[in-house]
């Protein structure tokens, strides 16, 4: 008998038993379970996520830098305001005025919406709001970060690369969203039911992959397509470099601002008729 067919028996033995020898032994044999329909497709995906964010990194999750709202200590509420209610965002990294490496602790939107509310804004005092930061190195492994988050109770960590400087920042819905898939909130963009959508009067949100031959349907332009089969291919062009969020660039009677995108591609965009 050959080691290759001793093998496929002691696998077999394995699963009669259920005493799986590894990893890739265990998902073989839960993803036999759910083609038994002792369980749904969803669990399956949960159980396997659950396994695999031991391999993951910090890194591999976080925010990068280049896309980090933050808020800088000295600048007046009233000035920071918007961008905290154009992010949607809950929390945010206050980071001194004059060393954007420096993190000097986390200010909660609902901490400003109070000062608001009861029309203390003009003496609202950032520094007596803040929460003390979580710091995490970009080695941090998911299921070890997950455990942090609930001890300490926190809900943000500011990842820290092997020099000291910020590499990016990661949430608990970073590391859920690796094991449940994609949460989504009444701020993100349902980018499945749609590849063009109209906002409003000369504003659409369009995705990234649309196909150019697509776009210039829709819109009568003429972008050409010798160079590139997407959208997101030419307005990243026109950047001349990957674009992070909320960057935007005007191409002919166009501005394309980047609503979503990472250290990788670019995903969504506001588009907007400026002619």
């Amino acid at each position: 008998m050959s080691d290759d067919n001793r093998s496929w028996l002691d696998r077999l033995a394995d699963f009669i038993t259920g005493e799986p020898r590894d990893r890739d032994d265990l998902v073989e044999i839960l993803r036999a379970c759910h083609g038994r329909g002792l369980f749904g497709a969803e669990a399956l995906g949960i159980i396997e996520g659950a396994l695999n964010i031991a391999d993951m990194q910090a890194r591999e999750a976080m925010t990068p830098r280049s896309q980090m709202v933050v808020v800088k200590a000295g600048q007046p509420p009233r000035e920071f305001l918007p961008l905290v209610l154009e992010s949607g965002h809950s929390r945010f990294p206050v980071v001194d005025d004059d060393d954007a490496d420096t993190v000097l602790g986390i200010l909660l939107a609902k901490d400003l919406l109070a000062a608001s509310v009861g029309e203390r804004l003009d003496r609202f005092e950032i520094k007596d709001y803040l929460r003390p930061p979580m710091f995490v190195p970009e080695s941090r492994r998911l299921d070890a970060l997950l455990r942090d988050f609930r001890q300490k109770r926190s809900h943000m960590a500011v990842v820290i690369n092997e020099y000291g400087g910020i590499a990016g920042l990661i949430t608990i819905e970073d590391v859920l969203e690796q094991i449940v898939g994609e949460i989504e909130d009444e701020h993100d963009v349902d980018e499945e039911e749609y590849n063009i959508k109209e906002l409003g009067k000369d504003t659409w949100v369009v995705k990234a992959q649309v196909p150019i031959e697509e776009f210039n349907g829709y819109f009568g332009t003429s972008f050409p397509d010798e160079d590139f089969d997407t959208i997101g291919g030419v307005v990243i062009a026109g950047f001349g470099h990957l674009p992070a969020r909320d960057e935007a660039v005007t191409l002919g009677e166009f501005t394309f601002k980047v609503l979503n995108a990472d250290n990788r591609s670019v995903r969504l965009l506001q588009v907007n008729r400026t002619a």
